[in-house]
C-alpha cells in the first residue's frame, strides 16, 4: 500500500516525515526531489529556462553568480543552481505561469518516485498536483492557520502578508482534511507521536483488510 502525506504550508508534515524515519519509514519528499531534478535533470532544466528565460539558473562561480548562466550548455551542471528569485517572481506573477511551471516539474517528480521503490510520499499539494493518483491511502498534517503562518515566518524569514499569498495557493486546508483518508493534528499540543502509533497501526489494519 502506498501512502501519501498531504498538508498546507506550516503545516508540519515534513516534521512528521521525520519522525516517520524512527519506525523505519522512508518518505519521497516531493519538494526535495524537484530542487534536485532542476538542478541535475537536463531536460528539466531546459524547459524551465526555456519558459522562465535565461535567467532561471545562476552561475556558482563567484564571478558570475548575478549573470545569467550558460552551464546547461557546458558539461559542468554541477555549477548550477536554480535562480529562487526569478523562478517566484515568474510563478506569483500569474496561475497560468504556476501551471506551466508545475506541467513541467510534477511528471518528472511522480516518474522519480515509481523509480525510488518508496512507498510513502509527502506534497504541499497532494491534490491540486495529482500526488494522490499514485498512492492508495493520504494523510493529511494539520494545524491552525495562525500557527502555520508563524511557522512560516519563522522559517522562511518573510513577514505574514508574503505567508498568507503562499498559503492562498494552496488548497484550503478544509478541502484537504475533507478528501483525506486519515489525519494528524499538530497544533503544537498534540501528541504526534502517539497518533503516528496509532495511524500506523490502522494502516496495518486496512493492508490486512484489503488482502
Amino acid at each position: 500500500m502506498k501512502i501519501g502525506i498531504a498538508g498546507g504550508i506550516g503545516s508540519g508534515k515534513s516534521y512528521v516525515a521525520r519522525l516517520l524515519k524512527q519506525h523505519g519509514i522512508t518518505v519521497y519528499d516531493c519538494d526535495s526531489a524537484a530542487k534536485r531534478l532542476m538542478r541535475e535533470a537536463p531536460q528539466l532544466r531546459q524547459q524551465l529556462t526555456d519558459l522562465i528565460g535565461p535567467d532561471c539558473y545562476l552561475c556558482d562561480d563567484d564571478d558570475r553568480t548575478s549573470e545569467p548562466c550558460q552551464c546547461q550548455q557546458t558539461n559542468e551542471p554541477q555549477k548550477l543552481h536554480l535562480n529562487k528569485a526569478a523562478v517566484s517572481r515568474f510563478l506569483l506573477a500569474s496561475d497560468d505561469n504556476a501551471q506551466a511551471i508545475n506541467a513541467i516539474v510534477h511528471p518528472a517528480v511522480f516518474a522519480d518516485f515509481e523509480q525510488s521503490g518508496l512507498q510513502w510520499i509527502e506534497s504541499g499539494i497532494m491534490y491540486e498536483s495529482g500526488a494522490n493518483r499514485y498512492v492508495d491511502r493520504v494523510v493529511v498534517v494539520t494545524a491552525p492557520e495562525e500557527v502555520r503562518i508563524s511557522r512560516v515566518m519563522q522559517r522562511d524569514h518573510i513577514n505574514r502578508q508574503q505567508a498568507l499569498e503562499w498559503m492562498q495557493r494552496q488548497w484550503p486546508q478544509d478541502d484537504v482534511r475533507r478528501r483525506a483518508d486519515y489525519e494528524i493534528v499538530n497544533d503544537g499540543t498534540a501528541d504526534i507521536n502517539a497518533q503516528i502509533e496509532k495511524l500506523l497501526e490502522t494502516i496495518n489494519q486496512d493492508v490486512e483488510i484489503s488482502k
